[in-house]
């Protein structure tokens, strides 16, 4: 069987834990070079995770004849123009969320990608993860009967002037950068797991405003959601609480599911007045489930985990949370 030879453009922070290792430990994958506009850094991270190669130019990497495969883990200022760049080099993309800065990039992306048969995914890997999976077969089963509605909050405290001034954090609130602020940063895994269990929206409104003047990006969204299946949505983000707050519940006509999409290992159901708690291992690197399935799509063996389609749907989901 073929080997995907992966090459990841802008191993930063996320490549670290997340999901970089993964690519040498699902089967018939390895990473073969990584690039970051810092030669120095692409060096050393190359040592440190033994890369057999590494550039500090994407075009490069593009077009190793070695590489197949291309994950792009940069900001989503430039995720458009990589993997076009990729497509056009005939090379499947796994691509970071969110999808890019624009849904009309997106959109551009799933088209072109489509236009010239070369497969694109996008890294909404909550989808495979365990935990997730068993919430879509609790709602599929009818566990608490028809869902009626489904509810989010996220609550953080502020960014400290010592974070603000740090890289890691800094572009995530430049909204010329990531496209909006943590809203943009957070909110894709959370909309995406909605449009994962529920489908398409038919309707999507929000409001979004900049409290704390902290930084340029909106701190504070707002948004309702009316998926075409009938389920209702209502969530809110506040980026400057007192302390975290990370809930969501899906309300069903005989039950409710409650679990967070980013601190906890449970889902607590409660149906019929029977209270049941599932519990799931911390997995070491969150986005290996994903890869996996990916790579499998690659190698024709599965569908496509996450199409592009679906990533510029949630990029639209949420631009109507924030429209002015």
């Amino acid at each position: 069987m073929p080997t995907i030879n992966w090459g990841i453009i802008g191993c930063g922070d996320v490549t670290e834990i997340k999901s970089g290792p993964a690519f040498n430990k699902v089967p018939d994958s390895k990473l073969v070079a990584v690039m970051r506009r810092d030669a120095a850094k692409a060096a050393n991270y190359a040592q440190r995770h033994k890369v057999p190669k590494w550039y500090s130019d994407a075009d490069l990497l593009i077009n190793d004849p070695e590489v197949n495969a291309i994950y792009i883990a940069t900001p989503p200022d430039s995720h458009e123009a990589y993997a076009l760049a990729a497509i056009n080099a005939g090379k499947p993309v796994y691509v970071e969320k969110p999808m890019a800065l624009k849904a009309t990039a997106a959109k551009n992306m799933a088209a072109a990608a489509t236009g010239k048969n070369i497969k694109l995914a996008v890294a909404h890997y909550r989808r495979e993860q365990p935990i997730f999976k068993k919430i879509k077969q609790l709602i599929n089963e009818e566990v608490i009967g028809d869902v009626h509605l489904a509810r989010i909050e996220l609550y953080k405290p502020p960014l400290s002037q010592q974070e603000l001034d740090t890289t890691h954090h800094s572009w995530r609130v430049n909204p010329a950068i990531a496209g909006g602020g943590l809203f943009h940063d957070l909110a894709p895994h959370q909309l995406d797991l909605m449009y994962y269990f529920f489908g398409p929206a038919e309707k999507v409104t929000g409001i979004a405003t900049n409290q704390a003047g902290n930084y340029a990006a909106d701190d504070v969204v707002a948004g309702n959601i009316l998926f075409k299946n009938g389920v209702a949505f209502s969530g809110t983000w506040c980026f400057n609480a007192a302390a975290t707050t990370d809930n969501c519940e899906i309300i069903g006509s005989s039950g409710s599911i409650y679990f967070s999409v980013f601190g906890g290992n449970t889902i607590t159901v409660i149906a019929k007045g029977i209270r049941q708690i599932f519990s799931f291992d911390t997995l070491e690197h969150v986005q290996q489930p994903m890869i996996e399935k990916v790579v499998q799509y690659f190698l024709g063996a599965v569908p496509n985990p996450c199409r592009g389609e679906e990533g510029a749907e949630v990029m639209r989901m949420m631009e109507g949370f924030v429209a002015r």
